[in-house]
C-alpha cells in the first residue's frame, strides 16, 4: 500500500515511541513502577511513550484533539478529528519481560474511525489500516503484505482470543461461564494480554474471533478499523455498535460471527 501522508505520520510516531520502549523493555528491571490500580502498572515507559506520540502528532496535525490512556480527553482545535491512543497496550506484559505489548494509535473523523496504526517493538511488526485502503502489516524490505482475515467457516475450527478478567477487575463469575460455553464450541482459545494484539491478529488471521468485556476506547480505535478493512465484523457484545460506551466487543472473520455471539449471549442467560 502506498501510504497516505497521514499513515506516514502515524507510523512515525509510533516508531519513535517503540525505539524508547524496546530500550525500555531491555532494562525491564530498572523501570519505575507505581500501581494505578490492582493489578493495573504504570510504568515511567508508558508515560515516555505517550508523550512522544503526543509530541509526534500535535507537531504534525496542529489542532487535532486527543484520548489517550494516560492524559485523558484532551479537545483540540479542530472538532472533527480525535487521535485515540494507547501507549502502551499490555503493561502487565512488558513487566514481566513478555514480548507481546504494542502502541496503538487511531484516527475518529466526526466520529467515525479512519485509520489506525497498531505497532509491537519487540516484535517489530507493524499493522496499519485506513478506512476504504485496506489493512496492511508493514514489510521489513520494500512491500507491505496485505491482510485478509482467516476464511474458517465453523466455529468449531476456530481459534480464538479473549481478555481474562484479572484480580481487581468485575464480572469473573460470568466470564467463566462464558469461557466454559465457548470451550466446549471451538478449537482453541488464547490469551495474549494486549487487546491491539488481539485485534491485530485477528485481522491477520492468525485468530478467527476475539472478544473481550470492560475495555477502553484506546485498547480497541486502531484495532476495530483494522478488522473491518481485513474483511471481518466487530460488534459490541448485544451485536450492536456501541463498542466505545459498553466496552465490549467481538471480531471476527465474519463467518463465525453469528455462532460466536450466540454462544456468548447464551453464556449470559445461564
Amino acid at each position: 500500500m502506498p501510504a497516505s501522508a497521514l499513515i506516514n505520520v502515524m507510523v512515525s510516531a509510533a516508531r519513535k515511541a517503540g525505539r524508547g520502549l524496546a530500550r525500555d523493555f531491555g532494562e525491564v528491571e530498572q523501570l519505575q513502577v507505581s500501581v494505578k490500580g490492582p493489578a493495573n502498572f504504570v510504568t515511567a515507559a508508558d508515560h515516555r511513550a505517550e508523550e512522544t506520540i503526543f509530541r509526534e502528532l500535535s507537531k504534525a496535525r496542529p489542532g487535532y484533539g486527543f484520548l489517550m490512556e494516560e492524559r485523558g480527553e484532551i479537545p483540540g482545535a479542530d472538532a472533527s478529528h480525535r487521535w485515540i491512543v494507547d501507549p502502551l497496550d499490555g503493561t502487565t506484559n512488558f513487566l514481566h519481560g513478555i514480548p507481546l505489548f504494542a502502541i496503538s494509535i487511531g484516527l475518529e473523523r466526526d466520529g467515525d474511525l479512519v485509520a489506525g496504526v497498531i505497532y509491537n517493538p519487540a516484535a517489530d511488526e507493524l499493522f496499519m489500516a485506513e478506512k476504504g485502503k485496506g489493512c496492511f502489516l508493514m514489510g521489513r524490505g520494500p512491500h507491505d503484505r496485505r491482510l485478509r482475515v482467516a476464511v474458517r467457516k465453523s466455529l468449531s475450527d476456530a481459534v480464538v482470543a479473549t481478555g481474562i478478567p484479572h484480580r481487581g477487575r468485575p464480572n469473573q463469575p460470568e466470564f467463566m461461564r462464558e469461557i466454559r460455553n465457548t470451550m466446549k464450541e471451538v478449537a482453541g482459545i488464547r490469551r495474549t494480554g494486549s487487546a491491539a494484539i488481539d485485534l491485530a491478529w485477528t485481522a491477520a488471521a492468525r485468530f478467527d474471533a476475539y472478544w473481550e468485556h470492560d475495555i477502553k476506547p484506546w485498547d480497541m480505535a486502531a484495532g476495530i478499523l483494522m478488522v473491518r478493512e481485513a474483511g471481518g465484523t466487530v460488534t459490541d457484545a448485544e451485536g450492536g455498535t456501541a463498542m466505545f460506551e459498553t466496552g465490549g466487543l467481538i471480531a471476527s472473520n465474519g463467518a463465525i460471527h453469528k455462532a460466536l455471539l450466540q454462544t456468548l449471549k447464551d453464556s449470559r442467560l445461564g
